[in-house]
């Protein structure tokens, strides 16, 4: 089984942002020791709970305190950006760090009207992701029909993936590249995604076949009720922000475990629990195989938070045990 992990960066209570990012690298360095095959970081703007606001930045930090790990994004949004841009900072990670960058692409926009104003978008930019990928593709093959050649893109070859949420799976079926489909949660939907990618897959120079990768969040422990503790402060941050139009930080779980909620924070909090996989080394064996006879996905991307870093770090090493990595 091949297995990657797609971390957030997600700030912790009474933790700064900056100790957030050093946390980033740090399980970057524990999960190429344990035989992942990538390590990818995310973008966010102006989230109190998240500090992974540069991508490519952090990517670069990342990949300069590893060696053989995979380095990518997960993703950079391409609304946000010119995509002349994206394809130069690519370029430069790939010329740095050769044969080990992967560009993983959304097509979220900012997460509130403010940050959308302040990074000079709007919500209409993403209607046009399937042109601003043709384009960002188009300066590593030298095809721009405005004549400018980037410089280092050009010619150099960093695989692209498509993050798909909605439309996504048939945009990255049209331009033949890889997708990431998620979340775990939602077997159904995420099936229907799948489905509809590879029915439409067209090969392409980045890829001759469809390529899936599944990802959610998976949490291993000895018993199951360690492992579940693992979840409860990214479902309470989940919850706190879809009844309080804030992303908070992350608490620790035995402070979410005594925390009164409302009838209507108690509903997100436990549908934020449900479907995630979870257990014992035996249990999420169990789940991943199903999961992957369910899917035909070729990679799973784990994407756990959580606030106590040694539970994480035992989490992903028995992950690796069972997927007998390393």
């Amino acid at each position: 089984m091949r297995l990657s992990v797609l971390d957030r960066s997600r700030t912790r209570e009474h933790h700064s942002a900056p100790e957030a990012l050093r946390d980033t690298v740090h399980l970057a360095q524990d999960m190429e020791r344990l035989g992942f095959h990538r390590f990818w970081v995310s973008e966010h703007h102006g989230v109190p709970g998240v500090a992974g606001s540069a991508p490519t930045v952090l990517a670069a930090a990342v990949a300069a305190a590893t060696r053989t790990i995979r380095v990518g994004t997960g993703g950079v949004m391409l609304p946000n950006h010119r995509p002349l841009i994206v394809a130069e900072q690519f370029g430069v990670l790939e010329s740095l760090f050769p044969g080990r960058i992967d560009m993983g692409l959304g097509r979220s926009v900012g997460f509130t009207d403010g940050v959308r104003r302040a990074l000079g978008r709007d919500k209409d930019d993403a209607d046009d992701f399937a042109g601003q990928l043709d384009e960002l593709l188009s300066w590593f093959r030298g095809t721009s029909p405005t004549g400018v050649h980037a410089r280092p893109p050009e010619g150099l070859t960093v695989p692209p993936f498509v993050l798909a949420m909605g439309e996504g799976a048939e945009i990255a079926a049209r331009a033949g590249l890889p997708m990431v489909i998620g979340d775990l949660r939602d077997r159904e939907r995420m099936r229907h995604g799948i489905d509809r990618y590879r029915a439409a897959f067209r090969p392409s120079v980045w890829a001759e076949e469809p390529y899936v990768v599944v990802s959610g969040t998976i949490a291993v422990a000895g018993t199951p009720e360690e492992a579940r503790r693992i979840l409860l402060p990214e479902a309470w941050a989940m919850a706190h922000s879809r009844t309080h139009g804030t992303f908070p930080p992350l608490a620790p779980a035995e402070e979410v475990e005594r925390r009164t909620m409302t009838a209507r924070e108690r509903g997100f909090y436990e549908a934020g629990l449900a479907g995630q996989v979870y257990g014992t080394e035996e249990q999420v064996a169990y789940e991943l195989e199903s999961l992957i006879k369910e899917t035909g996905a070729q990679e799973v991307l784990v994407t756990t938070s959580t606030y106590d870093r040694a539970a994480l770090l035992d989490s992903y090493t028995r992950l690796a045990r069972i997927a007998g990595l390393g």
